[in-house]
């Protein structure tokens, strides 16, 4: 919330969309063309790669307009520094997969969601369930790193497209982050605008809820339109699950203390690391024979228990299984699978830093500014400059602060109540950073729940639709709040 815009000799227009226009060109290429193989993998480094490049031209582009080279890795460092939070984060749900895959927690999830979720409901209700874990918790990050992971994973045994479900996971996830008053976005927002708490969430439930029920809808039209017959023997397949775990309800004790202590506003950090230690310690009670099969040993000893619950923390585990379509299934990759992620997410914050500190961001948001000259340009104006801090400086609350302290007296000059602008920054800047691959939030979403973003990005309905719904709002005047609280019908 203290986070300044830089202010150096001021770059004309152009000189500013230099470095994005590279890195847009580079990452386009670099997907479509270089990286469009079946086995390639652009976010394996080379998108990372290519951030650097960005960076490097915009540092071009600073000295040439006399920005000292210090004050650019001041900026850096101090982006990297802020996603300290993020990336610990990163590593304690790499850890957690890992755990509650040798506990047999997210089998278990599997298994009864298998036997509870017919095909024809199955996408509508990831978006509902996701949709109450965000609202309870005040995260998509917890949302995803729990249920989404054991909902991504059913989804693909039932035989869906894994981005399809992937998508009705964070549509879900963005949905309570953006109503949940303990969300941090959703406490920034009013923050930035200067409005309160709970204005802000009733202002914003005129675009939220419509949004969610077009995008339920559209949910309920792909479950019942795709075709899944014939892909997948559920019935082997619980076969197998119950061959590999000993399967019981009583390993859902851990996601439920873990989403309680959340909601009970301890620190994520906090509840991950007590559901690391629970699903381990689970491991051990319910789990022993898989772990003696993963150590190669007849008889559980320390020393084979405590190097089974580590190497499911910090590197690959990987669950014997003969059936094919839980190969994916039964596989974690601890924290060292997060690797790639972070390095993505450092590699961002470099050309986010960079950008910041030569006046880039300040002077593509200014522009901008300068189409908003009515009413429904002051809303498109915010909503463009939520997209471009997404894409260029990588980082949801940058794409919240900035437009939030650059349009806050354009919106009271234009006679408009301080939730227009609290509600079109989330509409806009929250929902959207997920569907970046290089933001954190696409970063994290896209490790978290084993999916690429552009995978995801066509069903994340409610991410795209949101910000539509805050311009169609604008564009007919519809519930557009004045200064004087009366509201234009």
């Amino acid at each position: 919330m203290n986070k300044e815009i830089n202010k150096n000799k001021e770059l004309n227009i152009w000189e500013a969309l230099i470095p994005v226009i590279v890195l847009i060109g580079l990452l386009a290429y670099n997907v479509l063309v270089a990286y469009n193989g079946e086995d390639d993998d652009p976010l394996a480094g080379s998108n990372q790669f290519v951030l650097l490049l960005g960076a490097g031209v915009a540092v071009i582009v600073g000295l040439l307009n006399k920005v000292s080279f210090h004050s650019m890795i001041e900026e850096v460092s101090n982006n990297i520094k802020s996603t300290a939070g993020a990336i610990l984060i990163l590593l304690m749900v790499g850890a957690l997969a890992g755990t509650w895959l040798i506990s047999g927690i997210i089998p278990s999830m599997i298994y009864y969601g298998l036997q509870l979720l017919s095909p024809a409901v199955f996408l509508p209700a990831t978006m509902i369930i996701c949709s109450i874990i965000s609202i309870a918790t005040g995260s998509s990050w917890t949302t995803s790193a729990t249920v989404g992971i054991a909902l991504v994973g059913i989804g693909g045994a039932i035989g869906f497209p894994v981005g399809m479900v992937a998508g009705a996971v964070i549509s879900g996830a963005y949905f309570g982050d953006k109503l949940s008053p303990m969300s941090d976005t959703t406490n920034l927002a009013p923050a930035m605008a200067g409005t309160d708490l709970f204005t802000h969430i009733r202002y914003m439930t005129l675009t939220t809820v419509p949004t969610f029920i077009i995008s339920l809808l559209l949910f309920v039209i792909l479950g019942l339109t795709v075709d899944i017959q014939g892909k997948t023997d559920t019935t082997q397949m619980l076969l197998d699950i119950e061959k590999a775990f000993h399967i019981t309800g009583w390993l859902f004790l851990v996601p439920v203390i873990v989403i309680g202590l959340i909601f009970k506003k301890t620190e994520p950090l906090i509840a991950l690391f007590i559901g690391i230690l629970l699903g381990g310690l689970f491991a051990l009670l319910f789990q022993p024979q898989l772990l003696n099969q993963l150590m190669n040993v007849d008889a559980m000893t320390f020393k084979s228990a405590y190097k089974g619950v580590m190497n499911a923390i910090t590197t690959e585990t990987v669950i014997p299984t003969e059936n094919e379509n839980l190969v994916k299934l039964f596989k974690a990759k601890g924290m060292t699978g997060m690797l790639g992620t972070i390095w993505l997410i450092l590699c961002a914050m470099v050309f986010g830093g960079v950008m910041d500190a030569i006046g880039a961001l300040s002077r593509i948001s200014k522009e901008l500014l300068k189409l908003a000259k009515t009413t429904l340009g002051l809303f498109a104006s915010t909503v463009g400059s939520c997209l471009a801090l997404n894409i260029t400086a990588s980082d949801q609350y940058l794409a919240i602060v900035v437009p939030g302290k650059m349009f806050a007296k354009a919106y009271e000059k234009k006679g408009l109540a301080p939730e227009n602008l609290s509600r079109t920054l989330e509409d806009s800047g929250t929902v959207t950073s997920v569907l970046v691959p290089w933001n954190t939030c696409g970063a994290y979403q896209s490790g978290t729940l084993g999916v690429d973003t552009f995978d995801y990005l066509p069903y994340a309905f409610f991410n795209l639709i949101s910000p539509v719904m805050t311009l169609l709002f604008a564009a007919f005047n519809i519930k557009i709040k004045q200064l004087t609280n009366t509201i234009k019908n």
